[in-house]
């Protein structure tokens, strides 16, 4: 029976988050080595001529598959020479993927695949921002949370920590100047989702506009952020130039203590934007820590801000991608729900701030 157009997305969830790269061993080893994922699912190596090679990893529950095209004439070849490696996309996890993609296709929605069935799995997929797409994924409830369509699951494989990362917590979303409105609407009125915040954010000469929208279940949170063209260039702007348009700007990973998992990771080779000292130093002045003391945040450059709600604590890891159009981010919650501007405009003068001291250094 299908379900009501009224209901459809209710229970959305994230699925998998699928990389198109170039080099798919190294990034493999990249993301294994630097935050302690493990493989959980394979392409079938005894397929003759495959178009692509994937390969699925994580822990706990993220969820990422990375795939390197093998033929010229595959979507992710193109997607790879016009961006370099990035997501490609963001999977959610719906409990009827043919009545989802009828609903979202009905409403306006761009399709990419229709419904097919394999093993379990259906999959179908439609197009969101910029070369991004979106694929709705049922499983049966028996099937294996890590098999999908092409990816057979590597059994016995070590359950990777990921770093004491849980889960994925929001992608930031880049898009071009007079743009996110129109891409606000087509969240809110092609997947149900919710707008949760939004700010006009100003860092010296430079601005932008964040607009937060949220999926009815929470569990999927996009920050679109658009650049002020009225005033002068920023990394947002870089961003849209490099990349090749809208796209995922970095994504980021919930920890339960974040400052165990930045000793982690840090200690794995992954390094962080650092923060200016007197960031912390006004600290006490702008609010009461909830779980950290000042000096920890200061020597793991950790940052803090709050809602109504409770604090949130953030750091970004530096970019490793050749042109600079990627990054991750973790991020713990202590009761806050949505995001506060102060970490954003921290975030901002970080970027602007390494980008300044790369040019120099080049």
């Amino acid at each position: 029976m299908a379900s009501s157009g009224t209901q459809i997305f209710e229970d959305m969830l994230l699925d998998h988050v699928e990389f198109y790269v170039n080099e798919l061993a190294a990034k493999t080893d990249w993301f294994v080595d630097s935050f302690g994922f493990s493989v959980y699912a394979t392409t079938d190596a005894s397929e003759k001529e495959p178009e692509v090679r994937s390969v699925g990893l994580g822990g706990n529950r993220i969820r990422l598959v990375l795939t390197e095209p093998l033929v010229g004439d595959h979507p992710g070849a193109a997607y790879v020479e016009k961006h370099g490696d990035g997501v490609a996309d963001i999977a959610l996890r719906v409990t009827d993927a043919a009545a989802a993609f009828d609903e979202a296709v009905r409403r306006g929605a761009r399709p990419v695949s229709p419904p097919a069935g394999y093993d379990g799995v259906v999959t179908a997929t439609i197009m969101g921002f910029g070369d991004v797409a979106h694929t709705f994924v049922q499983r049966a409830g028996d099937t294996d949370e890590r098999a999908l369509p092409g990816l057979r699951p590597v059994y016995g494989s070590a359950s990777g920590t990921g770093g004491n990362l849980d889960e994925v917590d929001h992608f930031a979303v880049c898009v071009e100047s007079g743009q996110i409105d129109a891409t606000v609407d087509f969240y809110r009125h092609i997947l149900d989702f919710e707008l949760i915040f939004t700010e006009h954010i100003v860092v010296g000469s430079q601005a932008m506009t964040i607009k937060v929208v949220q999926s009815r279940s929470g569990a999927v949170t996009l920050t679109l952020i658009e650049p002020d063209v009225s005033q002068v260039a920023g990394h947002i702007d870089e961003f849209l130039k490099h990349h090749g348009g809208a796209g995922v700007q970095h994504m980021a990973f919930t920890a339960g203590d974040i400052v165990e998992a930045v000793g982690t990771i840090g200690a794995r080779g992954v390094e962080f934007l650092s923060t200016p000292d007197a960031y912390y130093s006004l600290l006490p002045e702008r609010m009461e820590l909830g779980r950290y003391s000042v000096d920890e945040l200061r020597r793991l450059n950790i940052l803090v801000d709050e809602d109504h709600d409770g604090q949130l604590y953030q750091i970004f890891a530096r970019s490793v991608h050749p042109r600079n159009t990627f990054f991750l981010e973790l991020i713990e919650r202590l009761g806050a729900r949505s995001f506060g501007s102060g970490n954003i405009s921290a975030l901002y003068q970080a970027v602007e701030l390494q980008q300044s001291r790369e040019e120099a250094a080049a």
